[in-house]
């Protein structure tokens, strides 16, 4: 394994002299390129190809996936329906009585938190660009475009990885609890690596032009086969390349 970023010329095989090539200077082990690849084809085969043919308003996206937090994708898609049904633009929700606000997405879980976190995010955004809109982030580099996402209240890499692949079309990494419990399974990434780390180093490695195909198939492998209690290994298309697959 090797520990790689988005620009490191490591990934031409230009490790400095005294590197070890499977490792960090540290000794720990942090991304298998070769097994990420191998996953991105395996389960292209299995789940077909995936293209991202529409693209939702980046503020809406970045709201999404703030309710998206700790709860299913149908009940936060539901909270989401709920919110902009009631307030009929972001000014209003930015404006809106907290416990109407928390009370308008409960349907999400943790709408205390939720409520507080939109209501502060909104209220940067129009500090800082004085409108309510992410429109400008298509326009900037993925470095750039998450830098800034990432800067707002309570926003990490993961809710910038949504709304910069979703709504962006930037080659963001994504990496939730179904993709990380299956990149530490097979050795995508090292078993100590965290989430918000392995975003960075799968980026650097997942080709540009499949990120959104490699979230898609690893999401449903996740979700469908390598459960976080009792994966279906005997359905699982990656034993061949399963560090816990072999194990047991």
């Amino acid at each position: 394994m090797i520990k790689l970023h988005a620009d490191s010329s490591l990934l031409n095989g230009d490790a400095p002299l005294g590197f070890a090539a499977n490792c960090n200077p540290e000794g720990i082990e942090m991304v298998n390129p070769e097994k990420v690849l191998q996953t991105l084809q395996i389960l292209r085969e299995r789940f077909g190809p995936r293209v991202l043919h529409s693209q939702r308003d980046p503020l809406d996206e970045l709201v999404l996936t703030i309710l998206s937090q700790n709860t299913s994708d149908r009940n936060s898609g539901r909270a989401f329906r709920e919110l902009k049904g009631r307030y009929p633009s972001w000014a209003s929700v930015l404006n809106a009585e907290a416990s109407e606000l928390e009370e308008t997405i409960r349907v999400g879980g943790l709408a205390k938190i939720k409520a507080a976190r939109i209501q502060n995010t909104l209220a940067v955004i129009l500090e800082q660009r004085g409108e309510f809109s992410l429109d400008f982030l298509r326009d900037l580099s993925l470095h750039e475009a998450r830098a800034w996402l990432t800067a707002l209240p309570g926003i990490g890499p993961k809710t910038a990885g949504c709304v910069l692949c979703f709504a962006c079309n930037q080659p963001a990494m994504i990496v939730d609890t179904h993709i990380h419990r299956v990149a530490k399974r097979i050795g995508m990434i090292g078993p100590k690596v965290s989430a918000d780390a392995a975003h960075d180093l799968l980026e650097a490695v997942v080709p540009d032009d499949q990120m959104y195909q490699f979230h898609v198939s690893v999401l449903l492998h996740g979700r469908q086969i390598c459960h976080a209690q009792r994966p279906a290994c005997e359905r699982c298309p990656l034993t061949e390349i399963c560090d816990f697959y072999q194990a047991r």
